[in-house]
This record gives C-alpha cells, structure tokens and sequence, in this order.
C-alpha cells in the first residue's frame, strides 16, 4: 500500500511538473490580450495592431489589442504586471515605460523587476511639427521665433513623461530655448490640438504625424534621428537644422509580466522576429516612417535598463513633475 501511494504521489507530481512544458508548446491555446497603455491612433497602437494581425494569422488564434490609457501609462503597465505570467497578457508600449522609473516618486510596481521585456519590435524618429500659422519654415528659424518669444510658444504632448515631451525637453535644453508644455491624456488629443491650432507645436512620433504632414495640416520641420528618415527623406534633421547632438528615438517593445517562462519567452521573441521580417509588413512600416527592429530578448533588455539610466537623466535635468 505504501509502495502504491509512492508511485501514484510521483506519477502525480511528474504530470504537475509537465503542465509548463505542455502549455508553453501548445502557446498560444486561447486569445492573447496585447495591453496598449496609450489611446487609439498613435504610434503604439498602430504598432501594436500590426503585431497582432499578424500573430493572428500565424498562430490561427486570436491578438486582441486592448487600449488601457490614463495616469501616464501607469494604469496600463500595472495591469499587466500584476497578470498571470502564463503569455496571455502582453503589452506594447514605448520609452515612456523607463522615464517613469524617475518621473514618478512612487509607482504600483517595480519598472525593472515587474515586467519581463521580449523583444524590441521597432523604432521611429520623432519630427519637430507646427502648426501652419507658425511662420517658421525651418528649425533655425523656429529656434530664432522661440527665443524671441519665451514661453509664449506651446508645445502639446501626451502628458509629462511621454516621448513626445522628452523630445521637447531635450530640444529646450539642447538650443537654450522656453516653451509652454499643455500636456493631453495621450496622443490622439494631444495631436488634435495642434492641428486645430490650439497649440503651436510638438515633437512627435513619426507615424502619428505622417498623414497630417502629407496633406498639408502640419509642416514639418526637422527629423530628431541622426539620419534623415527613411520614409520622409525631404525632412532635415535637427542636427542639420543646427541643433548639434540631437539624436532621439522612440522605441516600441514587447514585454509580458515578471516571471514570464523562459520557453513563453522565446516563442513570443521568436514570432515576432517572423512578423518584422515579412516583407509585407517591412512595407507597412515604412509608410508610416517605422523602421523594424526584432532581436534577442537579453538585447531588449539591455536597451531597456539603458533608457531608464539616460531618461531619467533627461527628466531631472528638465526639473518634471508628474501631473497631478
């Protein structure tokens, strides 16, 4: 009798034991929900919304993209921190993950213990845009408009924190000017106010502005890249525009919770270095000014405990507050 409890007790963890292998080869078994913590139309979302599109028809299962904005990417971040690590919620968010490990005293997680990250799915640079009733037509002569009316100039964002206010402080900090930041909670309002004029400028995220630069709405000004974009060539960059060390990227990557299992992980990174290497997507991209990325998960990694070191100084140095 003793002998049949042994027997059945290891048959018994031997199955429990098995289950993580099981399910991580049969992922994905059910729907994944990918969380994006932005509204509806910007630069995540578009990502986000590719990736998923794509995973569907690759996994014959269902992608969701699920928009969970508010409190800076907070709300949206710590949902998926505290989800279950079994590859079921992911989430595609951008640099905005790394400043609040400094913009904000207190946070519901830990940003760098909380969430594994999976693979850094793209990039884009940011482009310096007005609104048409600004008579500047280039940087050099924005910069001179700026300097000659200090904070009288405001610039829209998605809220303090986000990519497109890190690009502005940066430009404040690089050319010695002032600006009025009027953050929006995210990135669509935060576009609309400047095309209605409501403000005067911003510094965006490529993808966002792409359509409104082409029909005319927004004039772009300069690049934020090193490089002039691959998908808007006519555009200078900063650099060329006279501001010197102006080289400032949005990134767009794919973390899941902490504790995610490694075998979850890697079919995760492995699929989506699949989709960015499918030339119709590759195409997609590029017409909205986003250039793929892919990678390994211990190189997304790295980036991102990089960006927390060099955001945070770029947030300091700007004297931030969160909004209240």
């Amino acid at each position: 009798m003793h002998m049949s409890r042994c027997v059945l007790g290891l048959a018994i963890a031997a199955n429990v034991l098995a289950v993580p292998a099981v399910s991580a080869q049969e992922y994905p078994a059910k729907p994944v929900r990918i969380v994006v913590p932005f509204t509806p139309g910007g630069g995540n979302d578009i990502v986000a919304r590719i990736l998923g599109k794509q995973l569907t028809e690759m996994h014959k299962q269902q992608f969701i993209v699920e928009n969970r904005p508010g409190a800076g990417t907070i709300i949206g971040v710590d949902a998926v921190a505290k989800s279950p690590p079994d590859g079921y919620t992911l989430m595609v968010t951008n640099n905005s993950i790394a400043v609040n490990q400094t913009l904000y005293p207190k946070l519901p997680y830990d940003t760098l213990k909380d969430v594994t990250p999976i693979v850094k799915i793209a990039s884009t640079p940011n482009v310096l845009v007005v609104h048409p009733s600004v008579p500047a037509k280039t940087t050099k002569e924005f910069i001179a408009l700026v300097k000659a009316k200090p904070d009288q100039i405001a610039y829209s964002s998605a809220g303090t924190g986000s990519t497109a206010f890190l690009a502005a402080e940066l430009f404040k900090l690089l050319t010695g000017t002032k600006m009025l930041h009027v953050p929006y909670k995210g990135t669509s309002p935060a576009l609309t106010a400047i095309l209605s004029g409501e403000t005067q400028a911003s510094v965006v995220a490529l993808p966002g502005a792409v359509p409104h630069i082409k029909s005319g709405k927004l004039r772009a000004l300069g690049v934020t890249s090193a490089k002039r974009a691959t998908s808007m060539k006519e555009i200078p960059t900063m650099i060329e525009g006279g501001v010197s060390g102006f080289d400032f990227e949005t990134w767009y990557g794919l973390f899941g919770p902490a504790g995610l299992p490694r075998d979850i992980v890697s079919k995760a990174n492995g699929s989506t270095n699949k989709v960015l290497e499918l030339p119709n997507v590759k195409d997609v991209l590029a017409k909205q000014g986003i250039d793929p990325a892919g990678g390994t998960p211990e190189a997304f990694d790295k980036i991102f405990r990089a960006e927390v070191v060099t955001l945070g100084k770029v947030i300091k140095a700007s004297g931030a507050k969160p909004e209240t």
